[in-house]
């Protein structure tokens, strides 16, 4: 999913220093205005959404600046795509309203799109060729691989601040790490830490782009490099075990059986009679669904739905699913695994649907399905699948799975739960 918002008002940066790679300003981070519209910049994107046909058309000249091969490309350094980005909660009262939820806290869901936005621009400054007014490279997020939250509060009147650079690079791809950092009680603090990766493609965003490899300087981003591997190598993993693949592992045929035989009926003693087992709930009944018309003030700059909105507003269905299901506010604890299948167009119904799909003592496992719907075929298309890992402050019920696709639901939030919690 593309990962840059057009901005309808962008702030003007003609009379300040502000460069791709390291990002800077005379003297101060830039803020996430500042990142959007630099974008737009680098990509030439319009802001009048009717003139993007143009704007596409005059993007497809630059194919003639795309590398045959990576080989072509000079190395880059890992300093060379460092940013710090702030967010001026404290400084800039008139910034609070758009962040600020009714817990008098911060909207995660906009943090989502701050993180995407940032992303895009570390990668930007990996691949960026002073000598070219425009980038020809179209950078899209092809998964956020994790999310680890580090504070539960998020306060609405501290500054925020954002750092991160490319921490690893295959032939057109691009992992980005980000820190989020909060200014409290006179210095800044942790509240979490992100793994995006990019993909490069061309200026139509038709076909995959080589990017430009990562010089290593040292043994510690050497180190980096090699997680980033092992990232790389545990995906692979994960989708060749995934359960729409491969049947469950016997353990989990185990975990499944047990579960069945509990909810049999012992005095009927037969297949077909299902009762709930105390302090349970059926799956079926720990859903929530959502409906977004996707409205051209939601675009990026290549015209389809900003890919953070989506994960904001998957977030935000997930959060109320868990609110709901636990009967208290929920804490985020990690985001994993959202995986990018399709770009989302401009005009299409969208169509969220939220499961509690596991939980585990004060946690609670959420999986969000997004599609869209083409009201003229009724065909529906996934866009996305996001993982969401909450904690409460009370011991939840057990979701418990009747069918077998939801028994598949049931190990697969399972899965990501230990991945996420466990795995820590």
């Amino acid at each position: 999913m593309l990962s840059h918002r057009v901005l309808k008002r962008a702030t003007s940066l003609t009379s300040r220093a502000f460069s791709v790679g390291p990002v800077c300003l005379q003297g101060k981070a830039p803020d996430m205005a500042e990142v959007r519209n630099r974008l737009r910049q680098i990509v030439g994107a319009s802001t009048n959404w009717k003139d993007h046909q143009q704007a596409m058309a005059d993007r497809a000249s630059l194919s003639a600046h795309l590398a045959s091969s990576q080989s072509e490309l000079p190395a880059k350094r890992m300093k060379d795509s460092e940013i710090e980005v702030h967010l001026p909660l404290g400084t800039q009262p008139s910034l609070r309203e758009k962040y600020l939820n009714y817990h008098n806290s911060v909207r995660f869901g906009r943090i989502l799109e701050d993180l995407d936005s940032l992303a895009v621009l570390i990668c930007y400054s990996h691949t960026w060729n002073k000598e070219l007014a425009r980038s020809p490279l179209s950078i899209v997020t092809a998964l956020v691989d994790k999310i680890d939250m580090r504070k539960n509060i998020i306060y609405p009147d501290c500054d925020i601040k954002f750092t991160g650079h490319v921490t690893w690079v295959g032939k057109s791809s691009i992992e980005a790490k980000m820190h989020m950092t909060q200014f409290h009680d006179g210095a800044y603090s942790p509240v979490l830490d992100a793994t995006f990766v990019m993909v490069a493609r061309d200026p139509e965003n038709k076909r995959a782009a080589f990017v430009n490899p990562l010089q290593l300087e040292g043994p510690e981003e050497e180190k980096i490099f090699q997680q980033g591997e092992l990232n790389k190598k545990r995906r692979v993993d994960l989708s060749t075990a995934s359960l729409l693949k491969v049947a469950p592992t016997a353990d989990e045929r185990k975990i499944i059986h047990s579960m069945f035989l509990n909810t049999l009926d012992t005095k009927t003693v037969s297949f077909r009679s299902r009762i709930l087992p105390p302090n349970s709930v059926w799956m079926e009944d720990a859903k929530m669904k959502g409906l977004e018309i996707c409205h051209p003030q939601e675009r990026n700059i290549f015209n389809r739905i900003f890919g953070g909105f989506l994960m904001r507003k998957a977030y935000e269905l997930g959060w109320a699913n868990a609110c709901a299901f636990a009967g208290c506010r929920p804490s985020l604890v990690a985001v994993d695994d959202i995986l990018f299948q399709r770009p989302v167009e401009i005009g299409s119904l969208l169509l969220l649907s939220s499961q509690v799909c596991y939980t585990e003592g004060e946690y609670v496992q959420v999986r969000v399905h997004t599609e869209v719907l083409d009201p003229l075929t009724r065909q529906h298309s996934t866009t996305n699948v996001f993982h969401f890992t909450f904690r409460v402050e009370k011991a939840v019920p057990a979701v418990v799975p009747q069918s077998y696709g939801e028994s598949m639901l049931y190990l697969d939030g399972k899965r990501h739960f230990n991945e996420t919690v466990k795995g820590q």
